[in-house]
């Protein structure tokens, strides 16, 4: 089976996984399973794989989302705590203080509060920081939650940007200059997506509050009565479990497990472990019955969220690895500007492979703006490795066989892809992000795509203006 039959495969399962969940034909755990497992017995059958090279590839899969896993079944469980704790509570009422009935007050704040927590690069750590603080204030404001995401991954996308983020650093690799040097170049178009991202978070609650969204708004009026019966049944449910009298050392332990995935010392899952066995001993005492109640409380959605990682660990496995020299499964990586030698090549490489065949006839020199255009669809077909790892190389020598700087195309790739890393379901905090916030990724992709477009076309712009990428 050739390279090239083997991406345009790749293409049909993404176009067939996208086009099943909007259609909301199945769960995307399903979805994630059934397509990538039809796409390995294709490639069985044609000789490309082997089955024992498709297990190797699986658990491959498997060992990249399940820490992700981890950190969603106990980041869940221990917000959950919280909630039930009374913490948040009490900080929504000081919002609520704070912001009143101002809509456009509160999208601002959930863009600061994303470009704040995300200093640290991790997506994981933002969307634990931000969604659980600030849900409970849009469901308050009868706001959606696809704008709190929507919001926070663009934020979360400008801030990416920074030298120890993913991204720029797999793009300095590949260039093989320094991190810092590359965020040089970036520093100007990343000021120009923190006020693209403030700016949109003002169009966002302007959006909300012509809807009705609002504490005495249209839609509060509208739901007032059914609003008020579902709060007297939650307050007579949550006055066993609330601690208002432990709320000082909830907030201070909060800070300390927040603390600890920004140190980065430990998994990112470990501090939600130990902060979930401090709040229950804590909070409930030492009480197996009271323990399995608060965790039977929010075990729906772990499970929920967990069987979604799980396909999509089938889902990368499939797509994303391949068979490295030895006879394991891997992903290519650049070292000292030369790739991994790989056995077999991953699917999403015939994809790469595939788009520069169509590429170099029609493009040539304007290769840079095509990409910075391209970046946001294709993010949804390629994780973060196999689109700076496996795509940035071959459109680096494309660019070259016309005279194009590889400069200029990291450039494109890297500032447009970043705005879209966290609505694409090859990213695992993407789906730890939608977890949290109880959307559907179908949705999450609808609300943003086309926002998230043209803030990259407008930072890409951008940079043709200031001359660092070529008109």
């Amino acid at each position: 089976m050739s390279t090239t039959l083997v991406g345009i495969l790749g293409f049909l399962t993404i176009v067939a996984i996208v086009v099943t969940l909007f259609q909301s034909r199945t769960t995307p755990a399903i979805a994630f399973i059934v397509f990538p497992m039809i796409l390995a017995v294709i490639l069985v059958i044609g000789g490309y794989y082997d089955f024992d090279q498709i297990a190797k590839l699986i658990k491959g899969g498997f060992g990249s989302t399940g820490p992700t896993a981890a950190l969603f079944v106990f980041s869940v469980l221990y917000f959950g705590i919280m909630t039930d704790a009374g913490m948040f509570d009490v900080i929504i009422g000081q919002l609520m203080k704070l912001v009143g009935d101002n809509v456009i007050g509160v999208t601002v704040m959930t863009a600061v509060i994303a470009l704040i927590g995300h200093l640290d690069g991790g997506g994981a750590s933002t969307f634990c920081i931000v969604v659980p603080a600030m849900l409970p204030v849009y469901k308050k404001m009868h706001m959606r939650p696809t704008t709190l995401l929507r919001i926070a991954v663009l934020s979360m996308g400008v801030l990416n940007l920074m030298p120890w983020a993913g991204p720029t650093m797999r793009a300095a690799t590949v260039l093989g200059i320094e991190a810092g040097e590359l965020w040089k170049t970036l520093l100007p178009i990343q000021a120009f997506g923190i006020v693209l991202s403030l700016a949109h978070a003002v169009l966002a609650g302007m959006q909300e509050k012509a809807r009705g969204a609002g504490l005495n708004g249209k839609l509060a009026q509208i739901e007032g009565e059914v609003a008020e019966e579902e709060k007297k049944a939650d307050a007579s449910a949550n006055n066993e479990l609330a601690r208002p009298n432990l709320f000082i050392f909830n907030i201070g332990l909060t800070i300390a497990v927040i603390a600890m995935l920004i140190w980065d010392v430990f998994p990112s899952y470990v501090p939600f472990m130990i902060g979930v066995a401090i709040a229950l001993f804590v909070n409930y005492g030492a009480t197996a019955k009271m323990h399995k109640k608060l965790i039977n409380l929010h075990a729906g959605p772990a499970l929920m969220m967990c069987s979604t990682l799980m396909g999509a660990a089938v889902l990368m496995g499939v797509l994303v690895y391949g068979i490295d020299a030895g006879g394991a499964a891997a992903i290519a990586k650049i070292k000292n500007g030369v790739s991994t030698e790989m056995q077999i090549i991953s699917v999403v490489t015939c994809m790469a492979n595939l788009i520069k065949m169509v590429l170099p006839a029609a493009l040539g020199q304007n290769l840079p703006l095509v990409i910075g255009i391209l970046s946001v669809p294709l993010a949804l077909a390629f994780d973060t490795d196999s689109y700076f790892y496996g795509m940035l190389p071959v459109m680096i020598a494309i660019g070259a066989s016309f005279g194009v700087e590889a400069m200029p195309i990291a450039v494109a790739m890297v500032v447009c892809r970043n705005c879209a890393t966290f609505i694409s379901p090859m990213v695992p905090a993407t789906l730890l992000g939608i977890g949290l916030a109880d959307i559907d990724i179908k949705d999450h992709i609808k609300a943003s795509f086309f926002y998230v477009w043209g803030f990259s076309i407008l930072c890409m712009l951008f940079a043709v203006l200031l001359g660092i990428m070529p008109l």
